[in-house]
Order: structure tokens, then sequence, then C-alpha cells
């Protein structure tokens, strides 16, 4: 696969980032780099091997799904630096 400036742009577009024309040529080699290191990966004859489920031999036991104790809304509020005694007031941080 070829990793065209166009690409890069709609990429980039997608994703809401913005880059100099200097980092995009960056961005180009680093994509073509990582897609070719895949494509040296996807080379390797995997077919005699099993797939990996676990990384150790040890299964980790789940523990129960036990409801516990909650504390109070007065108790939750009180380090919130703003409050209207219900909910935590945030700063508005979308402007439309």
């Amino acid at each position: 696969m070829e990793v065209t400036p166009t690409l890069v742009q709609q990429l980039a577009q997608l994703s809401k980032l913005y880059f100099t024309p200097e980092e995009m040529v960056q961005v180009q080699q680093d994509l073509s780099q990582m897609i070719s290191f895949v494509d040296q990966l996807s080379a390797v004859d995997t077919s005699g091997v099993e797939p990996l489920l676990f990384m150790n031999e040890h299964v980790q036991p789940f523990r129960a799904d036990v409801s516990t104790g909650s504390i109070t809304t007065n108790e939750a509020l009180q380090n919130a630096p703003k409050h209207n005694g219900t909910y935590v007031l945030v700063p508005k941080v979308i402007q439309k």
C-alpha cells in the first residue's frame, strides 16, 4: 500500500489533526515504515503456530461481582471545587 500525501491529508482530516507541510512529510514517511513492517510480519509463515490466548500459563480467576456500599452525594461533592448541591460543576469546554 502506498502512502500518498492525499491519504495523509484524509487521515488527518478524519482524526481532526492538523500538520504543517514538514510534519506531513514526516507522517507520510512514518506511516510508510509502519505499513512496511506490518507487511514483513504478514509474510511470516505461522501455519504451525497455535494462537496465543494468554501471555502466561496461569488462568486468572475472576472475582465475584458483588455489589458493595457506596458513598453519599454529600461525600462525593465534599472535595469538588464547584457544585450545586447535586452535581459537580465543570467549566464549559465545547464552544458552538
